[in-house]
Order: C-alpha cells, then sequence, then structure tokens
C-alpha cells in the first residue's frame, strides 16, 4: 500500500531548464545589441566555457556528489554551512565572470567588464523567470488528500530554498522538504532516501518515488528496493537504470496509484 509520494523539485515539478533558458536568452540579448553577437551563438559558448571552468574546480566531486550544475553555479550564492559551500562561495563570482568573459570572446568580442556585467544580470534574469509545470499545482492538490507528500532535491540548500521562495505556493504541500546539501549526500546515495523514509516514518514498500533523472531519482530508489516512477516528458532515451514505471505527464501518476493500491 503506497502511503507517501516522493517528490523530485527540478525538472520534475519546477521547469528548471526553461527558467535557465530564458536567463540565457534575456541575457544574452543584452550581447547582441551591444555587439550584434548571435544570442544564440552566445549562450552555446557560455554552456561550454562555464561546464569545462565547473569541472576544473577542486569543488567538482564534491558538486557532482551533492548534485549540483555548472549553471546553478552561475546563480546561486552558495552560503551554506559546510567547507566545501564556503569554497564554492569564494570560487563563483571568477567562475561567473569568467564563463562569461570567455564565452563573448569564442563569439570575437574581447570585454572583461561586459563580461562582468553579464555575469551579474544572469542571476538576477534566474530569479526573475521561476517556471512551473502547468499541472504541477493540480497533481499536488490532487495528491494531498489521499496521501503524504515529501520533496527531495539535490542541491544546495540556499539555492533550493531560493527556489522555493520564488515558487512559495509548493511549500504547503510537502511534509518534509529534504535538500541534498543539509542532509551531506545528493541522489543517488542509498543513505538519503533512508533518511527520507526515516523522516516519513514510512517503510520502503509503502513510498514510490517520482523524478526525472534516471542516474540520480531512479537509480537511488531502485538501489533500495523502492518503486520509481520516471517522468519521461521530452522522450529521453532510457540508459541501464530501468524505473518501475514511466510517464509523461504527471496526471498519469493517478491511475498508477490506484493499481498499486487495489
Amino acid at each position: 500500500m503506497i502511503k507517501a509520494i516522493f517528490f523530485d523539485l527540478d525538472d520534475t515539478l519546477l521547469w528548471d531548464q526553461k527558467s535557465v533558458k530564458e536567463a540565457f536568452v534575456a541575457t544574452c540579448q543584452l550581447a547582441e545589441q551591444k555587439y550584434q553577437i548571435d544570442a544564440s551563438k552566445l549562450e552555446e559558448a557560455v554552456r561550454q566555457e562555464a561546464r569545462e571552468l565547473y569541472s576544473s574546480y577542486d569543488t567538482y566531486e564534491f558538486t557532482q556528489m551533492i548534485g549540483i550544475n555548472p549553471f546553478e553555479g552561475l546563480w546561486g550564492n552558495f552560503n551554506d554551512e559546510h567547507e566545501n559551500f564556503q569554497k564554492m562561495k569564494d570560487i563563483v563570482p571568477t567562475y561567473r565572470k569568467e564563463a562569461w568573459t570567455r564565452g563573448l570572446k569564442a563569439c570575437g568580442v574581447d570585454d572583461q567588464e561586459f563580461g562582468a556585467l553579464l555575469a551579474e544580470e544572469f542571476p538576477a534574469q534566474r530569479r526573475k523567470s521561476p517556471f512551473v509545470y502547468e499541472e504541477s499545482f493540480r497533481v499536488l492538490d490532487r495528491l494531498k488528500e489521499s496521501y503524504r507528500l515529501l520533496l527531495l532535491t539535490n542541491g544546495s540548500p540556499e539555492l533550493q530554498n531560493t527556489k522555493l521562495e520564488i515558487t512559495p505556493e509548493l511549500v504547503p504541500y510537502f511534509e518534509q522538504i529534504i535538500i541534498s546539501g543539509a542532509f551531506g549526500r545528493g541522489k543517488p546515495d542509498v543513505t538519503i532516501f533512508e533518511h527520507a523514509l526515516e523522516k516519513m516514518n514510512v517503510t520502503k514498500d509503502e513510498a514510490i518515488m517520482v523524478g526525472d533523472n534516471l542516474m540520480t531519482d531512479i537509480l537511488g530508489a531502485s538501489r533500495l528496493g523502492m518503486k520509481s516512477v520516471w517522468i519521461n516528458r521530452h522522450n529521453k532515451e532510457r540508459n541501464e537504470v530501468q524505473p518501475d514505471f514511466e510517464i509523461t505527464h504527471l496526471e498519469e501518476l493517478f491511475s498508477l496509484l490506484d493499481k498499486l493500491n487495489k
């Protein structure tokens, strides 16, 4: 009998990829206006530079373990407790400036000052553009009547809480909100799933994990022997990780849960 549903946050309930995309578009348009650079080419260049820089820092292993991606580094402040978050806090101002300045350079513009300006513009734009999938609230409204809900998200506590502050309507649905950076390990580590079960006082057979990421949400749940639902909105290819169920829209959860609880 399923009593509790664990939801991932980014790209499961919040449309984080769209928020990042919109922030890039708005920021890159400034460069297009000033220097007639193709905005989409600049976006591609900055994304590339950001990935390369991000993986060159000695905090990279930590960010992989906690689950913080390069584009979160472009707008998070990381005022969190833990020496690695403190290191990230020191790194990110330079990281942002470098990513944007190098991106501009790759498009033929050498302007450090303007790179620094774009590096500050992007976080402002990202904060201005929170997107929630159109069905998220409808689905949570219905589920909360019959199930207990928990949010299990990878990331920096400060940054994930910022995302929740700019979409405050999400928070009241959840009995518990667990953020990997506060716990000390991220999905797919089994211990964070065990911690979530403990917090909700349910067994692994009484809970189900819903998430968009095979390598974190689904892998972690399956390692524990807990049922998982992969939300695959964009027709992604499966890999070796096998979810118990696959859906393309959150509203498919209703009939799935009905079947499981028959």
